[in-house]
């Protein structure tokens, strides 16, 4: 999933860098690392707010038609820079419709994978490597304390209730693949020991920050250091896996600060070796 993710991020991203130099668009503005990092705490505690003093049965449909909507926009992203938009309007609500009317666990990872790529693309269109890189590793902080204090497992739980979970859901079973997104539940996956599982969790984030690393890194300087630090982020996501498998044994585990660090390494290394970062 993550070399397809970096794969399809980078090609986005080249459409997208092609179209801005034939319009001849400047450069954006950089992002400053001040209001994103106060912009992703705050839609953390309004989400937490929400998620407790609101019952689920007034959220689950509006949720449900955000995560449509989300999903119909990555496809377009995605469609809209390769084909004609006649094209890729119906393409991308036929694709949210689908979701919204016909939720199987393939369908939601596979839309998943496209709308990060598509966020990743032009979002780290608007960041600077390094105010993106300092982003992540301060994110990677944030994500060890929830899942120590349980605060991440709660919302994915609450998130699974109504159906929206923003994660990617990787079953044990070839069969699983088509198992309705409802019959997800993380209370249900906590009370099993890890070799009794259906499925395995992997939050969006983990593959969605690195890919806006990478087109950051694509957009600033060139594809040989973007690449580079794509397959140190795929590195750290292989040695999270290790770590839970190993050590860990199954129990919950913050899988983005693995990430960042090989990322980091892979950041300074594209520095040293390429230009622009």
């Amino acid at each position: 999933m993550m070399v397809l993710a970096l794969a399809l991020t980078l090609y986005t991203a080249s459409r997208q860098k092609a179209l801005l130099e034939a319009g001849q668009i400047p450069p954006s503005p950089n992002i400053s690392l001040g209001p994103v990092t106060i912009y992703f705490f705050g839609v953390v505690v309004v989400m937490a707010l929400v998620l407790f003093f609101i019952p689920l049965s007034k959220l689950r449909l509006i949720f449900r038609l955000l995560f449509s909507l989300l999903f119909a926009w990555g496809v377009f992203i995605i469609t809209a820079l390769s084909l004609p938009l006649v094209v890729a309007y119906p393409v991308a609500i036929a694709a949210g419709l689908a979701w919204l009317l016909w939720p199987r666990v393939w369908l939601h990872d596979l839309l998943l994978l496209i709308a990060l790529a598509g966020a990743g693309s032009v979002f780290g269109f608007f960041f600077a490597p390094w105010t993106f890189m300092v982003f992540m590793l301060v994110i990677a902080v944030y994500d060890v304390l929830a899942v120590r204090f349980g605060f991440m497992v709660w919302m994915a739980d609450r998130l699974s209730e109504s159906t929206t979970l923003p994660a990617f859901i990787l079953p044990r079973q070839a069969g699983e693949w088509q198992s309705r997104l409802q019959s997800v539940r993380m209370d249900d996956l906590k009370k099993k020991p890890p070799d009794r599982r259906e499925y395995a969790i992997l939050g969006g984030g983990d593959i969605g920050f690195p890919l806006m690393l990478v087109a950051s890194v694509f957009f600033k300087a060139d594809l040989a250091g973007a690449v580079l630090v794509g397959a140190f982020a795929l590195a750290g996501l292989m040695s999270a896996f290790l770590i839970q498998s190993l050590w860990l044994k199954g129990k919950p585990m913050p899988a983005l600060p693995p990430i960042a660090l090989f990322s980091l390494v892979g950041f300074l290394l594209a520095s040293a070796l390429g230009p622009g970062l």
